[in-house]
């Protein structure tokens, strides 16, 4: 537990202490997911820092006492950052956590080499999902009623993990790692980005963006990471094929070349420091 920027924050720190060749990772979490969700990912980046923290209210966090929006939360991130003495990141964020990772890097430009975006979009401009799983991804049950999840995983995460053994016995390993959110932190994380889109500043942004999507996402198509990447100028679209909303679980082992071969090569980074 961590005291930051007047809130008390559950983080979780990977390698920061070790030497590496490579940036740390900020990673933005998706909508009422805990840190124990995408603990997967940041073993599996060993080779460099990893940090991220779970939403007041969500995980280990305790509720907020008052909303919160994307400017408060980005800035919040900043004096974690501060803390552990990491000035540039590459910034990362999936579904809601995108919309996060985005605003990060806009607001604060001097603190981001790249981004990566997974499974998300520019925020209320978003081509809505399938209704039935919207309906549900919605509904605050699917992490407290394991029945519930087990019966609606496929519906709600399409794809490959929607496929996977064990969903109709309500056993899978996403399910295990997920704790619910408190009713105030799932609605404050909810109502943070209403309103909200990155569309008419992503133009201006200069970052190296990787845009990772599932063809499979029934709770964000596709055509959301084609609209990004028409908006940004410097930015790549990576599709995982038969990849649902948590391809970056279910075809972990790709997403994990694709994010190191993004990070890792020569791009224009000085066009991401001056931007």
């Amino acid at each position: 537990m961590e005291s930051v920027g007047g809130r008390k924050l559950r983080v979780a720190r990977w390698n920061l202490d070790k030497p590496s060749d490579h940036p740390p990772i900020l990673f933005f979490n998706g909508i009422g997911a805990n840190i124990e969700a995408v603990a997967p990912l940041a073993e599996a980046m060993s080779d460099r820092g990893f940090i991220m923290f779970d939403m007041p209210g969500v995980g280990g966090s305790p509720d907020p006492v008052i909303p919160y929006n994307t400017i408060t939360m980005a800035w919040t991130a900043t004096q974690l950052l501060d803390r552990y003495n990491l000035d540039v990141v590459d910034v990362m964020g999936i579904s809601w956590g995108g919309g996060m990772a985005q605003h990060f890097a806009i607001q604060h430009p001097g603190r981001t080499r790249r981004l990566i975006l997974v499974a998300t979009s520019a925020g209320m401009l978003m081509v809505p999902g399938n209704p039935a799983a919207l309906t549900k991804m919605a509904n605050p049950r699917r992490y407290v009623d394991a029945d519930y999840m087990a019966k609606h995983f496929k519906t709600l995460y399409g794809g490959a993990l929607g496929n996977e053994l064990g969903v109709d016995e309500g056993k899978n390993e996403h399910i295990d790692r997920l704790s619910p959110p408190s009713p105030r932190g799932y609605m404050y994380q909810l109502l943070a980005m209403i309103g909200w889109t990155s569309a008419p500043a992503l133009p201006f942004m200069r970052k190296e963006t990787l845009i990772l999507m599932g063809d499979d996402d029934q709770i964000v198509p596709l055509i959301n990471g084609k609209f990004l990447k028409s908006l940004i100028p410097n930015s790549e679209l990576v599709v995982m094929a038969g990849g649902g909303h948590l391809f970056l679980l279910s075809h972990k082992e790709e997403s994990v070349i694709e994010i190191k071969n993004f990070l890792d090569a020569p791009h224009g980074d000085d066009l991401s420091a001056a931007a």
